[in-house]
C-alpha cells in the first residue's frame, strides 16, 4: 500500500511534504492582512420581540424592524419597515442572528440586505439584551457578514466586495457599522 508520503515522493514532491511536516510552513512569511474600510452605518429601529419559545432546546425569537436610517461616507438613505432579525439563542450565551431588511438609498435605489452573524455574551448580558436593557457594547461580541442585493448602477459596488460589521444593541434599535474588506 502506498502512503501519502510515498505518493508525493513518486510525484517528485517528497521534499515539499517533508518540509511541511518539519514545520517549514511556519517559516514562510505571513500573507498580507486585508484592510478594513468603513463604508456606512445602519441604525435599524426595532419593535418588541416576538418570542417563539424553546425549539429543540434553543430559544427562538423574531425582532421586527420598523425603519431607520443609513449614514456614512459611501451610502446614505433609510431602512424600510418590514424586515426583521430571526434569532436563535443557546444556553451558553451564543445568539445566531439572521437579519433580512431593505434599504432605500438617497437616490431611490432599493438595496436588499441579508445579514447573518452572531452575538456572544454571558447569560446575564444575554438576558439583559433580550429584555431591552442598555448594555455596554464591550460586554459582548456582536459581528455580522452583510451581503447586499442591488441592481446594476451607482451602488453595484455593494455586490463587488466582502463586508464585515460590528453590531451594537440598544434598547430600541441596533447599530450596524459596516466595513469593506479590501
Amino acid at each position: 500500500m502506498r502512503t501519502p508520503l510515498t505518493i508525493l515522493a513518486a510525484a517528485g514532491l517528497a521534499g515539499t511534504s517533508a518540509g511541511l511536516a518539519a514545520g517549514s510552513a511556519a517559516q514562510a512569511p505571513a500573507p498580507d492582512t486585508p484592510a478594513l474600510t468603513y463604508v456606512f452605518s445602519i441604525r435599524a429601529e426595532l419593535l418588541p420581540p416576538i418570542e417563539q419559545g424553546v425549539v429543540d432546546g434553543l430559544r427562538k425569537r423574531f425582532i421586527p424592524i420598523s425603519g431607520g436610517h443609513v449614514d456614512g461616507p459611501r451610502l446614505r438613505g433609510v431602512v424600510l419597515a418590514g424586515g426583521g432579525d430571526w434569532q436563535t439563542i443557546d444556553k451558553s450565551g451564543r445568539t445566531e442572528v439572521y437579519a433580512r431588511y431593505t434599504l432605500k438609498a438617497d437616490d431611490g435605489t432599493i438595496i436588499d440586505v441579508v445579514n447573518p452573524g452572531m452575538r456572544i455574551a454571558s447569560a446575564e448580558v444575554t438576558d439583559r439584551l433580550a429584555r431591552g436593557e442598555p448594555v455596554d457594547p464591550a460586554a459582548y461580541y456582536f459581528r455580522t457578514t452583510p451581503r447586499f442585493e442591488v441592481a446594476a448602477g451607482p451602488h453595484d459596488w455593494l455586490r463587488r466586495s466582502v463586508f464585515v460589521a460590528r453590531g451594537v444593541r440598544k434598547p430600541d434599535h441596533v447599530e450596524i457599522h459596516i466595513f469593506a474588506v479590501e
